[in-house]
């Protein structure tokens, strides 16, 4: 028996083995979950207005930089005010705050469950994954995946010789809401330009390579609790579905063939949509002081 963890030619769809085993919706109920909670997030900031003329409640006022929930919770970005702290002038505290109730929520969910559930450019990187898979365009080689803590370094770095927060002109995350909400569009470039990235240049190379806000997610969410286990890897059939649409996929082979089935891995955007496309229900969001070490099957062993 072939001590490798080998691909099955294809001979089918992708993910028709987990559609026709469990349903339509189960095998994109964390797709769409997501979708939902992406736009239920712009759909807070863009209706807020209305709704305050008409009820007198700003439910959600501002931005993903920073914003306030019902007038009264500060939130902000703890990327941004980073960048203000280092550029030597004393933001409010209320900025500071905020920033300090966003981290302590994202440790606890898991830092990169912004990147898959609000951030509005996942949106545009998931397009272009999707596409490249329909085009059947060929992998292609990938870019360092700790080049986006050497870009974090460097946004973090800006501020202080520059005394600006260089990053947010740029960044893309509020880029899209500008455009959205204030009609905003000179930015929208810089959208454009990473799609096409993702899509001819290299495979989820912002959201996976790239990227300084999730770098700093990601080490955010190292102590989070809840994380994506391979609680049933003993039933792997090699099938690869989780590893075609997995955006870290790296993070997968460890829990699959190690003795380890938690993916602990800060790369982790806890996405779901490895439960969603494995048929053998391989993996479940799992608390990680209930994780079970299990014994993978011997053909995963190397």
């Amino acid at each position: 028996m072939s001590q490798t963890l080998k691909q099955k030619p294809t001979t089918h769809g992708f993910a028709n083995a987990a559609i026709k085993e469990l349903g339509w919706w189960r095998a994109h109920k964390f797709l769409f979950l997501r979708r939902i909670s992406q736009v239920s997030v712009f759909a807070l900031f863009a209706l807020s207005p209305f709704i305050a003329t008409w009820a007198g409640v700003w439910l959600l006022k501002g931005n993903l930089s920073a914003s306030e929930l019902f007038g009264v919770v500060p939130l902000s970005d703890p990327l941004a005010t980073l960048q203000v702290l280092l550029t030597g002038h004393l933001p409010e505290l209320s900025l500071v705050l905020g920033a300090a109730i966003i981290a302590l929520f994202y440790a606890i969910l898991g830092g990169r469950v912004f990147c898959s559930w609000v951030c509005p450019v996942n949106m545009v990187t998931d397009l272009a994954s999707w596409l490249r898979r329909k085009l059947n365009l060929p992998r292609t080689s990938e870019m360092p995946r700790n080049l986006r803590y050497y870009l974090l370094a460097l946004v973090l770095f800006l501020p202080i010789v520059t005394g600006l927060t260089v990053w947010e002109w740029v960044n893309p995350v509020p880029v899209i809401y500008r455009a959205a909400l204030f009609g905003a569009g000179s930015g929208l470039w810089i959208l454009a330009a990473i799609f096409l990235l993702d899509l001819f240049i290299s495979e989820r190379a912002w959201c996976g390579h790239l990227c300084p806000t999730g770098a700093l997610f990601g080490l955010i969410g190292k102590v989070s609790p809840i994380k994506v286990s391979a609680v049933n890897a003993k039933d792997c059939d090699n099938c690869m579905d989780c590893f075609v649409v997995c955006p870290e996929r790296q993070v997968l082979k460890p829990a699959l063939k190690g003795k380890q089935p938690m993916i602990t891995s800060s790369d982790c955007t806890q996405c779901g949509r490895c439960i969603d496309v494995c048929a053998q229900r391989v993996f479940q969001f799992q608390n990680r002081k209930n994780q079970n070490r299990i014994a993978p099957k011997a053909e995963n062993n190397q």
